[in-house]
């Protein structure tokens, strides 16, 4: 599974736009550009709310398209999702060449709390970030029928770390 926060900074889009050139420490801005650049993320829609040492914070609108047909609560699969994304770059916040490591899930644990009927809103934490491999634990809140605001899923997320000297 690939951590969905996007390993090459300098590839090229699939619209031929230039490449993205990230400054180091990785930025709320910068990795905007990553998402924005990102097929799959981008058009789930999600957005980068916070970045900074060992965390991250990402919301997703509620959206028809990202439900389940019968029920109308947001897939699960989506909350997988942001779980793996907002890990990957809270993750990035705490290693040393942020860009140029690559992140592969080994482990991706959810827990579904309650159905997901509004916007979502994701913060990831890391809890290890080692040479080798990296773990984080997160929380997905969702705003209910009534207008509370619930978890609607927890997790944690545990990566393996590559970089150009370990792949």
């Amino acid at each position: 599974m690939s951590d969905g926060a996007g390993d090459d900074t300098t590839a090229d889009a699939e619209d031929g736009d230039a490449p993205i050139h990230i400054e180091e420490p990785l930025s709320v801005e910068d990795a905007s550009q990553v998402i924005e650049k990102h097929g799959f993320l981008s058009w789930l829609g999600v957005s980068l709310e916070e970045l900074e040492d060992g965390r991250a914070v990402m919301t997703l609108p509620y959206q028809e398209k990202l439900t389940n047909w019968v029920t109308g609560t947001v897939h699960g699969g989506v909350t997988a999702t942001l779980i793996d994304t907002c890990s990957a770059f809270a993750l990035r916040t705490r290693l040393d060449d942020p860009m140029n490591t690559t992140l592969a899930t080994t482990d991706l644990d959810v827990k579904y709390v309650r159905p997901a009927t509004g916007d979502l809103h994701v913060e990831a934490e890391v809890i290890r970030a080692g040479t080798s491999t990296g773990v984080t634990r997160v929380t997905v809140l969702g705003t209910d029928p009534d207008g509370e605001t619930k978890e609607v899923a927890i997790g944690a997320t545990t990566y393996r770390l590559f970089t150009d000297s370990s792949l």
